[in-house]
């Protein structure tokens, strides 16, 4: 009984809060879909409520009227990503000298958590681009971040992340990719599924196995569209998050120069977890304002779901947990690639939101 107990004091929160329909529409005109209970800015500097206004005002004059053209006709909308490259959300967390906008883990959550309320799948992808820059910014040496990284930040080249494979999603350590060293260049064997962009993005981060068994035995080798042996599988059919191709990525005898590999042989288990880390904070926040939306369009009995006590409840608490999992964004006062969504507390924290 004990463990209810905050449950229900979230309930009453919830009920004060249905018969205050003032409070609990706190709606915008010019933002679609933002209602909460509870400002987006709050506990937010003065200069993150700059970012989040400027990421809320694209998402809804740039995204939201195109949304359900881009899902319904599977549009990969090139020209809209790259007018958000234009105001710094090409490389949002990538070092200003090779063009990104060089701010913080919690700064990124707030902007994407942000365009999120125009299109949540374009959104997703735009994450996993600026996880790539990162990993090319952060694992690279001068070479690879002065070559790749200006062109990502612009949006100029686009890319992709390459871990799961076939027959390894959760488990990525036991991966099959193999990349043989064969004088001055890697010959990579195996493919990759469900990558986002595939097919259709210009720069790929691939995790591929170049030692023995195990996460020990993994590196990071970026290869580049037109490469010959790279080839992509056909595009998947998807019940939604349209607006991103999803494809198979193709390695048979694909050459790969070793001035391509990010860090030394055995690092990429690590690289590759460490980019997840940030991309996961950046997909828990966006989806906050998907459901958001939901409860207020969703009629069961005659009222919106947002008029519902115990969905109410639990969104309470969901909003509750937000202030934390913004906290946990940054880490606790560790740069980004330091935090590790792998302990309880902070996957309680971020990830239940």
């Amino acid at each position: 009984m004990a463990a209810g107990r905050p449950l229900g004091r979230i309930a009453k929160l919830g009920s004060s809060i249905c018969r205050n329909q003032r409070l609990f529409l706190n709606r915008s005109p010019q933002r679609r879909g933002v209602a909460s209970c509870v400002d987006p800015a709050h506990g937010l500097t003065e200069e993150q409520k700059e970012f989040q206004k400027v990421a809320f005002d694209f998402a809804a004059n740039e995204m939201a009227p195109h949304m359900a053209e881009w899902d319904q006709k599977e549009m990969f909308p090139v020209e809209t990503m790259r007018k958000a490259a234009q105001l710094g959300f090409g490389g949002i967390y990538v070092q200003p000298d090779v063009g990104g906008s060089g701010l913080s883990r919690l700064d990124t959550s707030v902007i994407f958590e942000a365009l999120s309320t125009g299109c949540v799948s374009t959104t997703a992808y735009i994450s996993i681009h600026n996880m790539c820059a990162w990993m090319i910014d952060t694992f690279g040496n001068t070479e690879q971040r002065e070559k790749f990284c200006p062109q990502l930040c612009s949006m100029e080249k686009f890319a992709s992340y390459c871990l799961t494979e076939p027959g390894s999603g959760s488990d990525a350590a036991s991966l099959l990719t193999t990349a043989q060293l064969r004088g001055d260049h890697y010959i990579l064997n195996g493919s990759k599924a469900f990558i986002s962009g595939g097919g259709d993005t210009d720069v790929y981060v691939v995790m591929c196995r170049t030692g023995g068994k195990g996460a020990k035995g993994i590196s990071c080798l970026v290869v580049e569209k037109g490469t010959p042996g790279l080839s992509f599988g056909k595009k998947e059919k998807k019940m939604g998050w349209n607006s991103q191709p999803t494809r198979a990525v193709i390695f048979e005898d694909c050459g790969v120069p070793v001035a391509n590999r990010l860090g030394e042989e055995g690092q990429g288990f690590n690289i590759a977890m460490k980019g997840l880390n940030g991309g996961r904070i950046n997909i828990a926040h966006a989806s906050v304002q998907l459901a958001r939306d939901h409860l207020l369009v969703r009629k069961q009995f005659g009222e919106t779901l947002s008029n519902n006590q115990l969905k109410l409840a639990k969104r309470a608490h969901r909003w509750l947990r937000l202030p934390p999992g913004r906290e946990a964004a940054t880490g606790w006062g560790k740069p980004p690639e330091r935090v590790s969504l792998s302990r309880p507390n902070l996957r309680h924290r971020s990830l239940n939101i």
